[in-house]
């Protein structure tokens, strides 16, 4: 069996914020959103079914933890979710804070405009929040 090995996309967009049980928890490095992405720690999984069943249902719980702490902290109006991987084929599921009003809002973020990085200081307290808000 191969070892886990991070794609070079993902790394390249985001920032480790913690490793959960089974994902790593990942900022990406766009501010338009307050937006998260999750990789599970297994190589080679390109599809959720791939994944073992416990391990389904332990990335569901994740999910779903990282999705009500994002809101908590944000107070979006909706969080999405999605795992897309038709560019990037490592399974990764996006949770992201969307609000009315938004760039884009109602529309989908992806391939819209150009991403914003964010200021070193609002990227550190946003992460503080969102970890605090996940213990």
């Amino acid at each position: 069996m191969s070892e886990f090995e991070l794609d070079g996309r993902i790394a390249r967009d985001s920032d480790l914020v913690t490793v959960l049980g089974l994902c790593q928890l990942r900022i990406q490095n766009d501010s338009r959103w307050p937006w998260l992405v999750m990789v599970p720690q297994r190589a080679g999984m390109t599809e959720i079914f791939e994944l073992l069943p416990e391990e389904q249902a332990l990335l569901s719980a994740e999910v779903n933890k990282v999705a009500a702490a994002l809101k908590r902290v944000t107070g979006a109006t909706k969080i999405n979710v999605g795992a897309l991987g038709n560019i990037v084929r490592q399974l990764h599921v996006h949770v992201i804070a969307r609000f009315e009003g938004d760039p884009n809002w109602p529309g989908p973020i992806w391939g819209f405009g150009q991403a914003a990085p964010y200021d070193e200081s609002q990227k550190q307290d946003f992460l503080n929040k969102l970890v605090e808000a996940l213990s």
